[in-house]
């Protein structure tokens, strides 16, 4: 990384049916070994799955999910003389939302059930609910930087 300049973020295209960024970014997730078009096509098709199942707007319940899933604090691992200190830090936006996405597609994937779209829909159901596992991976997020605040005088 260099050390002159910052690098630019790359602007992200929304995507094709729902002009969402964050479905975009859901596909970039998702997809394994460069198969993009299958990425777009297992969230699209868990999108119509929450719709016949909820009768809502799909894309209304994924903001939610992902909102929900979102962390407000996380730990860093900091060296001070010798030892190592969980130092809790605010997280920025864009990170948490990195952080959500990428818990809601891990849990997704370690769920049972046939198809990825499947289950990736009921993920995304129970993320809106505030249960299911990316909800309580976020919660013990949360404990640890609450757990580990006496620390907080050690951020960078």
């Amino acid at each position: 990384m260099s050390r002159r300049t910052v690098v630019q973020k790359r602007p992200i295209q929304p995507d094709p049916v729902y002009n969402s960024r964050t479905v975009t970014m859901m596909v970039s997730r998702l997809m394994q070994s460069g198969k993009k078009s299958l990425a777009f096509g297992i969230i699209y098709d868990a999108f119509k799955l929450i719709e016949e199942r909820t009768g809502s707007d799909p894309l209304e319940l994924f903001e939610r999910a992902v909102k929900n899933a979102t962390p407000l604090v996380e730990v860093k691992a900091r060296r001070v003389g010798g030892a190592t200190y969980q130092v809790p830090m605010e997280v920025r936006t864009d990170r948490g939302t990195a952080l959500a996405l990428r818990w809601l597609s891990q849990f997704a994937r370690q769920r049972a059930g046939r198809t990825m779209a499947g289950k990736l829909a009921n993920e995304l159901m129970d993320a809106a609910n505030e249960t299911g596992s990316a909800i309580r991976k976020r919660e013990e997020t949360h404990r640890m930087a609450e757990a580990n605040k006496a620390f907080a005088h050690y951020r960078y």
